[in-house]
């Protein structure tokens, strides 16, 4: 009896195929201009964002170079509603002057009225292939190569995110270099208190198992120097 591996070859090739026209490799760069953003896209500046609307406001960065802002034209009367019409609310968020995060909140008027329709009208918009996954509850979300967007329906209108994904890694980047430099700073500020009969030191949180004598109580400003000194760290504290 002889077997043929070709059903399995076409059909693996098949798969593969389809695999690969589902997958966005796009980037921000090659996003073009949209109607539906209204003027808005990831990478304008903070004075791109004010010429747009000019009503919009700036507070300061924080430190890790982020500064977040919101158009309201439903409740600013301030805001020319025409030139940012079916737009409930607009959020931004903007690391080191450039804008990284792009929220709108369409209200119910807008022509995409379900998450499908949405979907559809702006990959057609951005050009986007059909790479969409679903995404919470009935949302749906689209991953590129170093950008992602979500679509779901918020008070009865359709809302939109689009986000720089390398932006978001420099954040957790600097917030992980924060909170490793806070560590350090602390255990470095930290008292290391030492026995200097037992020739044992310990470490802040680990206490010796019994108090130990003034006359033999001594202290360092680190590990280091405790060892430096010929002491070791105590059995209960490794």
């Amino acid at each position: 009896m002889r077997l043929t591996f070709a059903p399995f070859l076409i059909l693996f090739f098949a798969i593969s195929c389809f695999a690969q026209e589902n997958k966005c490799t796009l980037k921000l760069a090659d996003l073009p201009a949209s109607p539906e953003l209204f003027g808005f896209h990831l990478g304008m500046t903070t004075e791109q964002a004010k010429t747009r609307v000019p009503q919009v406001e700036f507070g300061r960065a924080d430190p890790f170079g982020v500064l977040k802002t919101s158009i309201n034209p439903d409740f600013d009367p301030r805001i020319d509603k025409a030139s940012l019409n079916g737009l409930r609310t607009v959020s931004l968020d903007f690391l080191d002057g450039r804008l990284t995060s792009l929220w709108f909140g369409y209200d119910s008027t807008f022509k995409w009225a379900t998450v499908p329709d949405f979907v559809t009208g702006i990959s057609q918009s951005l050009h986007l292939p059909d790479a969409w996954r679903p995404w919470k509850i009935r949302g749906q979300q689209l991953n590129c190569a170093d950008f992602a967007m979500t679509v779901i329906i918020v008070a009865e209108g359709p809302s939109f995110h689009i986000i720089d994904q390398t932006a978001e890694e420099t954040i957790a980047e600097r917030r992980a270099a924060k909170e490793e430099q806070d560590s350090a700073a602390e255990e470095a500020a930290a008292e290391i208190v030492a026995d200097k009969k037992a020739k044992v030191y310990y470490l802040d949180g680990c206490l010796p198992a019994q108090e130990i004598k003034e006359a033999d109580r001594v202290a360092f400003n680190s590990r280091e120097e405790a060892e430096k000194a010929g002491y070791k760290l105590a059995k209960n504290c490794q």
